[in-house]
């Protein structure tokens, strides 16, 4: 069978699965899932499945839109040449650039087109959340070369993400969920940075600028640290400094000791970064970011599962 022909059998939808790379979507998925949790419980909103429903919807939709944009421009730039296991379609041949634009578009057109519909159902306040969302997501590629990446994923699948969650089920602001998903797109940003420390070198040949290619090799496995045991740190000091201290901040519930079931896979990561040169399988370092969004989506679920453990227990 020939290469087009190879291409040609593979399924259309599987195509565009891994198009959207949903490797990756745990990482907008979650603030969510998380902040529809804090808007239940700490809110004491009531659930409205639908609109619930329809902000996941368009978060996936329009995360899977700005990947695709994303692989565009990596690809075009020369920086994806060879296919990982968390590849896209359009490095390994199965998409052409025209259909992957046509592709992104039509997704980011749909995403926007269910952010109206929230916003119809929601008021205005989260019209600005979306307004921003979108244009990180649009203009991604653009921050990810001049050093700004980590910035956006922290606030686009962290702080407005569940934000907005909370937004839609509340229709009122809060810095609770803002403060409250700090841990969470600490760890997002993790997952960026695993994937711009595996390629600093090419990406600094191509003058593209990354926190990692700033911070070298070494710098960036101190950064990584902070992000990967920060994360579990700053929900330790919500909840014990509010309650020690004089300090005007909502303490986490200690349901949120949670998280510290996180702490032994975070070490096993850890370990992987620390022995990138001599990696005890040859895929060790390559995944870091793969693997990094596991742990985030664990971390996620765990904090999800604190915030309705509290409810019932109510500690």
């Amino acid at each position: 069978m020939s290469i087009l022909e190879q291409k040609e059998a593979i399924p259309f939808v599987k195509k565009w699965i891994v198009a959207m790379r949903p490797w990756a979507l745990p990482a907008s998925t979650m603030p969510v899932i998380f902040g529809t949790s804090l808007a239940v419980v700490f809110g004491y909103a009531s659930l409205d499945i639908v609109r619930f429903l329809l902000a996941l919807l368009a978060m996936v939709i329009l995360h899977s839109a700005s990947n695709i944009l994303s692989d565009i421009y990596d690809f075009k730039r020369g920086l994806d040449t060879s296919v990982t296991p968390v590849s896209g379609a359009l490095v390994r041949g199965w998409i052409n650039v025209r259909q992957a634009f046509t592709g992104s578009l039509v997704l980011f057109t749909s995403g926007c087109i269910l952010g109206i519909v929230l916003v119809l159902m929601t008021g205005r306040v989260l019209l600005i959340i979306g307004v921003i969302g979108v244009a990180i997501g649009v203009m991604y590629t653009f921050l990810k070369y001049h050093v700004l990446g980590d910035l956006a994923v922290f606030l686009n699948f962290g702080i407005l993400g569940s934000l907005g969650a909370w937004i839609v089920q509340t229709k009122t602001f809060s810095w609770l969920p803002v403060i409250w998903t700090v841990s969470m797109a600490m760890l997002v940003s993790a997952i960026l940075h695993a994937n711009n420390w595996r390629d600093a070198v090419s990406d600094r040949e191509k003058k593209v600028f990354t926190v990692a290619g700033i911070l070298g090799d070494r710098g960036s496995l101190i950064y990584y640290g902070l992000l990967l045991f920060g994360s579990i740190a700053f929900i330790l000091l919500l909840i014990f400094i509010p309650r020690f201290f004089s300090v005007r901040i909502i303490p986490m519930p200690l349901t949120f000791l949670l998280s510290l079931l996180a702490l032994p896979n975070a070490l096993k990561l850890w370990r992987r970064a620390v022995r990138r040169r001599r990696p005890r399988h040859p895929m060790d370092f390559a995944v870091l970011d793969g693997a990094t969004a596991q742990q985030n989506l664990v971390f996620g679920l765990l904090c999800t599962a604190a915030v309705w453990f509290h409810l019932i227990f109510r500690f």
